[in-house]
Formats: C-alpha cells, structure tokens, sequence
C-alpha cells in the first residue's frame, strides 16, 4: 500500500511520500535510544508542561487539523473537530494525573524491618502500530501516558494517513519535547518486524486487525516483549422491554454509524427482547434511511465517505452475502454510485449463522438484529462471538443490570449508554479483541516496570 493522502470522498490522490530507507531508520531508533536516556530523569512536573503545551497546541490547531482528517480518511468535520478536543482533553487529564498514578505503593504486612514498597519506572522506547480510523486518538491515548511516565515512542501509522502522522510528531517538536522523545516512522508493514526486534526498541501496542496484532505479538513474543493489543470487536447492544425505546433508537443510530461506521466499539450486533422488537426495529431502520450520506466536509453530513475502496467493497460483500442466503434488508444495502468510497447506512434482519456478518466484523454502516426471548438467550448471542471488546445493554431493571455484567464476555460493558473511551476509563477487550488495557491506571502501568523494593 503506498503512503499516501487519497481523498475517500473524491478518489483523488491529494499527497504521496517516500517510505523511509533503512539508514533512515536506523537513525531514527539510535536518535530514540539517546532520548531515552535523559528523558527517563525528567521530572512530573517537566512533563506535564510540556504535555499541556502539546494539548494547546491541539486546540490552537483545531480547524485545519480536522480538516486534515476529514481528507485522510473521511469522517465526518464535526466528529473530527472533537476528536480533536479529545485528545487535548486526554493529555491535560495524563499531565494532571500521571504523577498520582505512579506514585510509589507501600505494602504493609511484609518482613522487612524497615520498608518495603512498589515503585513504577520507565521500560525504554515504545513501537506504536496504529490504525487510520481515529488517526489522532488512537495515537494520543498511547502517547499521553507514554509521555507522562518518561517513555519515548516511535510511530508507526497506517498508510493512508501519512499527514497526520507527521503532524503528531510536528506538534510534540513545537511543544518544546526533547528531539527524539516522539518520532513517526513513514514505513510500510514490510519494516515492522525490524524494527521490532531491535534491542533497543522494549515494546510494543497495536490497534489493528487480528492478522496484524497476531503477528506483532509473534514476533515480540519470541523477542520476550510487552505487547498490548486492541484487535476489533463485533460489540452487542441489547434492549430489554424496561429500556427508554427513543433513547436507545437515537443512542444506538449514533453507536452504530459513529465515524462511519468504522470503529472497534461501534454498536454492530442488536439483540432486541421480542416484546419490544417489531417496535424498536422499524423505528431504528427508519432513523437510518433518513441519515444524510455526503461530502464529510459539510456540517449537515451524518455519514461520510468509508475509508478505502477495499473496505467498502468489504462491506457490500458482506450484506451481498446475508441477502443471498435469506436476511431481511430493511434499508440501503446498495453501492452508492459516483466518486469516493460511499455505502448507505443499512440494516438487516433474520441473520443465521451461515452468514458472514454472524461471525465478522462488519466495519462499516450496517447493523444486525436479532430477536432473543429472554435474558439468557440475549447473553448467550452477544457471548456467540470470537471477539469481546465493548458490549451495551439497555434495561431500567437492576437485577438485569447485574446480570448483564456478569455475564457477557466482554472487556467492557456499558448500561444505558454506548460504548465509548475515556481517558480515565481502562479501554481494552478480551478473547479475539486482544489484551492489555489503554488509559486510566492500568493503562500508563502497561509499559512502566513494575518494580519491587525491600529496604532492610
């Protein structure tokens, strides 16, 4: 795949770069080894200055990077113009927090005569594998802690985001980070593996698809390195008779066609209690028919442009499919003709599991129902899934609250909202959706040595 700006809602090829050459990689990870070495000593509070100079320069930036985005990748100009405020929102909450976070823990009860306590210390340069839907978050929710706990990061973005990619590294430069603190690496997946194997190179964090995290973790594991991995979900959205049927309709439009469509915690799989199924189904399927699809530039635009020709053709494949073998199209389900990559917000009904869209993720604008008969058929779908990421369940009774956090298999689960991430929210899921935890406590500890000390 070449690096490269293609517009998704023209076709266009706006910008093309030059993959970096294995000299320049070279000095690119000497360049982190060194920074490494005095960035490790700075101070909480040297950090948090600049991690807040970085998130001003985020809100000053505003407008043309979003535009920028929108361009990348197509998600819509409101979205993106938050994605922004997010990130400048998740730094200042690392610069305020990090230092609490990683304060040393005593732990009483032991042997020693004196003390004995946990203190958390940077591990060393991390290699960041990141993803084109949320090109400035996914990036920040890694770099954010990174920063704080005096690691140093090496970027390595999907290829069709390459602006923003040299962004983020632009900003770290123009907040006054030490050079080499963060470095994006303009390479193709071809480069990945060297770069993990380098001595000095001590972890690594993807988001991707399974292919991806599965080879990374291979590789690292055989390296004997830290991996944190968020591989996708197929996140279920049950509604029980107790829920608020307008609240959910207009709350699971927006979780499932979320920028685009395209997002690991996007809403994909409806599992509705029968009584209120006829009901929620028809008003959710007329709510999507009347979204406007169009240029992701344009304010009034609720679904943009999918991101690259292969994953709308992906996507049409997928409903083509479950149309051949018997489910219900309720609305879209056809290729919008024209220039870009558009497919219209759709929705289908009676899916078996003959079906592709029963077992894959579908990454795009399209949402599944199933109609269950009670609780412990609603968990057992939502459980009949390779992935466990996010999960949401809709319900005023309390006792199925608990059941349904109990239950469902999932690193997380929201009741009576969508799934979402939060900087002082542990993000990640279990089973095919990978391991290891992003933001909040847990997650600035995933690449932090954990070290055990006995003063005697």
């Amino acid at each position: 795949m070449p690096i490269a700006t293609i517009n998704p809602a023209t076709g266009e090829t706006v910008k093309t770069f030059e993959p970096y050459d294995d000299a320049e990689i070279e000095r690119r990870l000497a360049l982190a080894d060194e920074a490494f070495s005095r960035y490790r000593t700075t101070s909480f509070a040297e950090r948090s200055e600049l991690v807040n100079k970085v998130a001003d320069l985020l809100d000053a930036d505003l407008e043309d990077l979003a535009r920028t985005m929108v361009v990348e990748m197509g998600k819509p100009i409101e979205q993106a113009k938050a994605e922004v405020k997010k990130c400048a929102g998740g730094l200042r909450w690392f610069a305020e927090h990090a230092e609490s976070l990683l304060r040393d823990e005593d732990v009483p009860g032991t042997a020693a005569k004196r003390r004995s306590f946990v203190t958390y210390q940077p591990l060393g340069p991390v290699l960041a594998v990141m993803p084109w839907n949320f090109p400035l978050w996914q990036v920040f929710r890694f770099a954010a802690p990174t920063f704080m706990l005096g690691n140093v990061g090496l970027l390595k973005h999907a290829s069709n985001v390459p602006q923003t990619a040299l962004y983020l590294e632009d900003v770290c430069r123009r907040a006054g980070m030490p050079e080499g603190v963060f470095q994006t690496l303009l390479i193709g997946s071809d480069k990945v593996e060297r770069i993990l194997r380098d001595k000095r190179v001590k972890a690594a964090t993807l988001t991707g698809s399974e292919g991806a995290g599965r080879s990374v973790a291979s590789i690292a594991g055989r390296e004997i390195k830290k991996t944190v991995l968020e591989l996708g979900g197929s996140d279920p959205f049950i509604v029980m008779p107790s829920a608020d049927l307008a609240r959910a309709v207009e709350v699971g439009v927006k979780a499932r066609v979320q920028n685009n469509g395209q997002s690991c915690i996007a809403a994909k799989r409806f599992i509705v209690h029968e009584q209120i199924a006829d009901e929620y189904i028809e008003r959710f399927a007329d709510a999507m028919a009347r979204l406007t699809v169009g240029d992701p530039l344009d304010p009034a635009t609720d679904v943009g442009p999918l991101a690259t020709p292969s994953g709308r053709d992906e996507i049409a494949e997928q409903v083509e499919d479950a149309v051949s073998k018997g489910a219900k199209l309720l609305c879209g389900g056809e290729r919008i003709d024209g220039p870009g990559w558009f497919y219209p917000p759709t929705v289908l009904s009676e899916l078996t599991e003959d079906m592709r869209v029963y077992r894959e993720e579908v990454f795009g604008p399209v949402a599944l129902f199933f109609r269950v008969g009670d609780i412990e058929e609603a968990i057992a779908i939502a459980n009949d899934s390779d992935f466990g990421l996010g999960s949401n369940a809709w319900t005023e009774d309390e006792a199925e609250q608990l059941r349904f956090i109990e239950g469902i298999e999932s690193g997380m689960v929201f009741i009576n909202w969508m799934t979402t991430s939060y900087y002082d929210l542990p993000f990640g899921g279990v089973k095919n959706s990978g391991y290891g935890r992003e933001l909040a406590a847990p997650g600035i500890r995933e690449f932090a040595v954990t070290k055990t000390v006995w003063v005697d």
